[in-house]
């Protein structure tokens, strides 16, 4: 949520925490972290011995005005100069379309696979071919159980990153089990 981010890595290392999540979209609104700090924060967490969920994503204006691919790129690029090679085997990528946070909008299963497949391109382009085939990308943008299942269908979506259907018991089940679901619907 909103103040994610406010420990810090030795804390969690203390207490064994195991992920953190970093890039967070109200990390870099409320908090002004530049493209250049999450890349950082990145580097510092595996340094600690954290796994880290690297967040990127869009705003609706940034989508609308054709621009989408250049933030996400910038987004990208920036976390991948900070790591080596074999860093990537502890990061998660999370697609969090930021218009869609928390405001009931979910980008579409056909939205989501779009991006998922130009990030495995850009990973596959600009850091390694193996890294692209092994690297996690996961959704984050309102997953619901509603749509959970339709978008685990989609080829490059290895899982979710979910808020606030979380806190709802029977739909984070069904959101958890939206791939085995996915794959026997199928």
């Amino acid at each position: 949520g909103a103040y994610t981010g406010e420990i810090s890595a030795e804390a969690l290392g203390d207490m064994d925490i195991k992920w953190v999540i970093l890039g967070h979209s109200e990390r870099r609104a409320l908090n002004g972290e530049s493209n250049e700090l999450v890349g950082e924060k990145c580097k510092k967490a595996l340094g600690e011995g954290l796994r880290v969920i690297a967040c990127i994503g869009e705003t609706l204006e940034q989508r609308q005005s054709g621009k989408m691919f250049d933030v996400l790129d910038a987004q990208l690029a920036a976390i991948a100069a900070n790591l080596q090679a074999e860093d990537w085997s502890s990061v998660v990528v999370a697609y969090e379309p930021v218009w869609a946070i928390g405001t009931g909008e979910v980008a579409t299963p056909e939205q989501a696979q779009e991006v998922h497949a130009y990030l495995r391109k850009w990973f596959a382009d600009k850091v390694s071919p193996q890294v692209s085939k092994s690297l996690r990308v996961i959704y984050g943008g309102s997953v619901n159980a509603g749509n959970c299942v339709e978008l685990g269908r989609q080829e490059d979506v290895d899982g979710f990153l979910v808020g606030g259907a979380s806190l709802k018991g029977p739909d984070f089940i069904t959101i958890a089990n939206a791939f085995e679901t996915a794959t026997t619907a199928a």
